[in-house]
């Protein structure tokens, strides 16, 4: 895309506030916002964590009606509705999503189906892989995560159901998408981010930093997006190499979490994404796999770029700019190369894997039908124009990440 180009840019994201210790801000904020009742939504480990939970308790004040602590990266449809029985139990009238993507995803099935019928939901969901979002508003969700997936200004949701939870005969994947599932409001505390184990920080961090990259060659790109994951890109360029020490005093969490703010902001629109390529290949390999998206992120990004860059400009050179990469009297081809190297240098710089036979749980034998998932992934409708995303040309970037 042009800069000049005519374009729309609909986008209303939640109230965004950063700072360390600013989750102190979390009841006036719901005050701000009409909202008296929160219920916190986390997995065990979070709510069990006195650094993370108890500065989000206290924050909260008397507004705080209650701990759901059940929340799982498998994202249950069971879980979401086990979590509705929390809300009506405490008459909750908001939702507090702390830690990961997967407890932001389940609050905002929770918000969803606290005002449906749980039978309709789950026929439906079986039948289509997604639930209808009911008339009235759900209720509101307020992120305060603690990974930098950078999933937070979003307003879409992950969710699967398995046969063992009687909601469903066989396993089905699916999401939910609705302007409405935007969060109300957004808190980015370094204080809580400082107690997450480097190793998650590191390979959330890699899904967060391809949405900047993917942001800036999709076909769906703004001049709106392109200033803020340009910036987003330049921050965690700068950020992300200093969560390989092991002292968290020693991590750039501002230049971090202010640059995962920024990749992600506009990314998800009712008028479509910018998630693209890299996401596709994320979608597929853990669809076949146990890989979590960060490791399938590290992996596949320098090869799904480098064939990118092989068809089409990739705006390599924005790109280039982003990532301190100079670009004056250099061929588009050597800047197409220190992009893919630069992108692989942070990657190796967070100790992510380099290859998918070190990964645990893929299989070679599985490559063509990764291959096949991720060319029906609706995100390769966002490759950038005259780029073939076709199975074959997808199977060969999985032969050279093996």
């Amino acid at each position: 895309m042009d800069n000049r180009d005519p374009f729309r840019f609909e986008y209303d994201p939640g109230t965004i506030t950063y700072g360390r210790d600013c989750v102190a801000d979390l009841g006036a904020e719901l005050g701000r916002q009409g909202l008296d009742r929160a219920l916190v939504v986390c997995g065990r480990t979070v709510g069990s964590t006195p650094d993370v939970i108890d500065p989000v308790r206290e924050g909260l004040g008397d507004r705080l009606v209650g701990v759901f602590d059940q929340t799982t990266p498998a994202k249950r449809l069971s879980t979401a509705f086990e979590g509705t029985e929390r809300m009506r139990e405490s008459d909750a009238d908001a939702l507090v999503a702390l830690g990961g993507g997967s407890s932001l995803d389940v609050a905002k099935v929770m918000s969803v189906a606290a005002a449906s019928d749980r039978e309709a939901i789950a026929a439906e969901f079986a039948e289509t892989g997604t639930i209808p979002i009911p008339e009235n508003d759900p209720t509101p969700v307020v992120a305060v995560p603690t990974t930098l997936a950078g999933a937070d200004l979003s307003i879409l949701a992950g969710v699967t159901a398995a046969p063992d939870s009687r909601l469903v005969d066989e396993p089905v994947g699916g999401g939910i998408a609705d302007r409405r599932l935007m969060p109300a409001a957004l808190f980015y505390d370094p204080a809580l981010f400082a107690t997450t184990p480097r190793s998650i920080l590191a390979a959330s961090a890699m899904n967060g930093f391809d949405k900047g990259i993917e942001t800036l060659y999709a076909r769906t790109t703004t001049p709106v997006t392109d200033a803020t994951a340009s910036r987003g890109l330049e921050l965690l360029a700068e950020g992300l190499p200093t969560l390989a020490a092991e002292d968290p005093g020693d991590w750039d969490l501002p230049a971090i979490l202010q640059g995962i703010v920024l990749v992600q902001y506009g990314i998800s629109r009712p008028d479509g994404t910018t998630l693209s390529l890299i996401h596709a290949f994320g979608h597929g390999l853990t669809a076949h796999s146990e890989i979590q998206q960060g490791a399938a992120h590290a992996v596949v990004a320098p090869h799904a770029l480098a064939a990118l860059f092989e068809q089409v400009d990739g705006r390599r050179r924005l790109l280039a700019a982003s990532l301190g990469v100079p670009t004056a009297g250099r061929s588009d081809d050597w800047i197409a190369e220190r992009v893919v190297g630069t992108v692989a240098d942070l990657r190796d710089d967070l100790d992510l894997p380099a290859r998918l036979r070190d990964v645990p749980d893929v299989d070679r034998s599985t490559l063509a039908s990764i291959a096949e998932t991720t060319a029906a992934d609706s995100l390769l409708a966002n490759v950038p124009e005259g780029f073939e995303a076709s199975e074959e040309q997808l199977r060969d970037v999985l032969d050279a990440a093996w």
